[in-house]
């Protein structure tokens, strides 16, 4: 209806980037990470190193029956290692687990945050704007879970004025409605009928909701990994799609209707994947 600016969803991608998610991270990590629980969760670590390093073994042959070419290629290949485990994760585990587990999965993440913002975004930037990949790691995301770690396991948190934390707080909630917000001006730009008009795309999205996570949660409950790590891996590998295979093509203009096309049909029907796996695989748990 044109009641907003074109320019709408990159306003809202650098609130995202740059304010919200950063208050989000410092938030969750100054009040949860102590050296207590790093101790704890160890295991986290190990577990999602695991698997990210298996989901990037798998993406490289699995792209190549997508698409010859070789960007398209990285743009299957990203879809296929990462789901939308921040923006999206980050909404639906304290609404699911409660705020407390939300520390726990952004542990979980870190080896996955890492990957993504190497390798991942790497091979999204076009071969001749590639520079140095560990660059990509200075980013906010990363610089506030530092910031939060930092605050968290000295435990400066407690000279920390409330109404900094309260503000913290407050613009962590709004992270989540603002990414389907965001979601929606993305997808918005493109004809919704050429979008749906991508078969493969929907066999990406079946890879990236269904089996995938699947097969990843079957050889945890086979080697009997504890039911809190299983939870993470459903959150963290069974999310649709992400953004960043619209937002950093059209940055480098490249074509970015498959990304969007990922977007809109994974995003629409994790709706009533994400419930259904999660319920199904909560059943094979201990109590």
């Amino acid at each position: 209806m044109n009641l907003l600016p074109e320019n709408t969803d990159t306003v809202l991608s650098k609130l995202e980037t740059l304010i919200l998610v950063p208050a989000l991270n410092i938030s969750t990590f100054m009040n949860y990470c102590t050296i207590e629980s790093l101790s704890s969760y160890h295991s986290f670590f190990i577990v999602s190193s695991v698997l990210i390093a298996a989901a990037i073994g798998i993406s490289y042959p699995l792209s190549r029956v997508f698409s010859k070419e070789r960007y398209q290629r990285n743009i299957y290949k990203y879809a296929l290692t990462f789901g939308n485990f921040g923006f999206l994760g980050n909404a639906i585990v304290p609404i699911i687990l409660g705020e407390e587990f939300l520390y726990t999965y952004m542990l979980f993440c870190l080896p996955i945050n890492v990957m993504c913002y190497t390798w991942g975004i790497g091979g999204l930037i076009p071969k001749d704007n590639n520079k140095n990949p560990l660059l990509n790691l200075i980013n906010p995301t990363v610089i506030a879970i530092v910031i939060g770690a930092i605050l968290g396991l000295t435990g400066i948190k407690s000279v920390v004025p409330p109404f900094i934390k309260l503000s913290l707080s407050n613009l962590a909630a709004c992270m989540g409605p603002i990414a389907m917000i965001l979601t929606g001006f993305v997808v918005a730009k493109y004809s919704i009928i050429k979008l749906l008009k991508k078969p493969l795309v929907y066999l990406a999205t079946l890879l990236r909701l269904i089996i995938l996570p699947i097969i990843f949660v079957a050889v945890l409950l086979l080697i009997k990994i504890d039911s809190e790590i299983i939870k993470m891996c459903i959150f963290a590998f069974a999310t649709p799609l992400g953004l960043n295979t619209v937002v950093y093509p059209s940055a480098y203009g490249e074509d970015a209707s498959t990304g969007a096309s990922m977007a809109l049909i994974s995003h629409t029907l994790c709706v009533v994947t994400i419930p259904i796996l999660y319920t199904v695989v909560t059943t094979f748990l201990p109590n």
